[in-house]
């Protein structure tokens, strides 16, 4: 079966599973793969500064390098951070070129356009995908990033979203509750449970935090759908203020509204206008 987890917009996955699984298993593999797309996107941002900006500073050293005080060590490839959180010093760009490359390969296969394309997303090959980006890393930076450096931390699964805007977007796998049609599957039940027996069966699900309760309900209709019907509606609210604004009498100026009409029509006079 193949189940469509939507946590919102834009944080949603479809994942192969059958329906002799268990609840447990499942919950814990989805989890798993939620939190390694939003690594992937937490990578590909950092991996882009580092691409660019050379290693992470000291978290106590962090500045704008032309108002620093202290001489600033330029490499060959220098190219000053304007956050001032890289020291600047960045690789070859060349050899740059494929790190930015795994990172886009990288972002493309977590992303939610495989919902459209159909296609199922696997722990593995999210891993695969961060495997790579390591390697990129390593061929740019030989000697090793910085124990600070985000981008060390999110390669080895020990980065702190404390005070971040990812803060508490990953879940545990071992306590994270799946959500079906609005009721809480139950951890020690099977899905053929909950979703019938049909291998064939494609189901909503959504993830949620232990203790968090029911999700939000899924609107009845699309955004694409949603922004159709407003503009309609602004379309008709701005033809009835028209309408509104114009005399009531406005009608007898149309050429139907003439009870001389066919008089004129039949001597010939139908088009002349008297001037004003």
């Amino acid at each position: 079966m193949v189940q469509d987890l939507i946590n919102s917009e834009e944080d949603q996955f479809l994942f192969d599973t059958t329906v002799q699984a268990s609840v447990r298993d499942t919950t814990a593999e989805l989890a798993k793969i939620h939190n390694l797309r939003h690594r992937i996107t937490r990578l590909k941002l950092e991996g882009e500064e580092l691409a660019k900006y050379g290693p992470a500073k000291q978290p106590d050293q962090q500045g704008i390098d032309q108002y620093s005080e202290q001489p600033v060590q330029q490499g060959p490839f220098y190219n000053m951070d304007p956050t001032g959180r890289r020291t600047g010093d960045a690789c070859d760009p060349e050899v740059a070129k494929k790190l930015t490359q795994e990172l886009e390969q990288a972002a493309a296969a977590a992303s939610k356009a495989l919902v459209q394309q159909k296609q199922p997303l696997t722990a593995a090959a999210l891993e695969a995908a961060i495997g790579n980006i390591r390697g990129a890393v390593m061929i740019c930076y030989p000697a090793g990033l910085p124990a600070w450096d985000f981008v060390r931390q999110c390669l080895e699964g020990r980065e702190d979203l404390s005070g971040t805007n990812f803060g508490g977007v990953d879940l545990d796998p071992a306590s994270a509750t799946l959500w079906f049609a609005g009721k809480q599957l139950l951890p020690d039940k099977l899905l053929s449970e909950y979703m019938g027996r049909n291998e064939r069966t494609r189901a909503v699900v959504k993830l949620q935090k232990k203790g968090q309760g029911p999700p939000a309900r899924e609107p009845a209709v699309d955004a694409d759908t949603q922004k159709a019907m407003m503009a309609w509606y602004y379309k008709k609210q701005e033809e009835q203020k028209a309408l509104s604004q114009d005399e009531e009498d406005a009608y007898t100026h149309s050429s139907w509204a003439n009870s001389k009409s066919l008089k004129q029509a039949f001597a010939g006079i139908n088009s002349v206008r008297i001037p004003r």
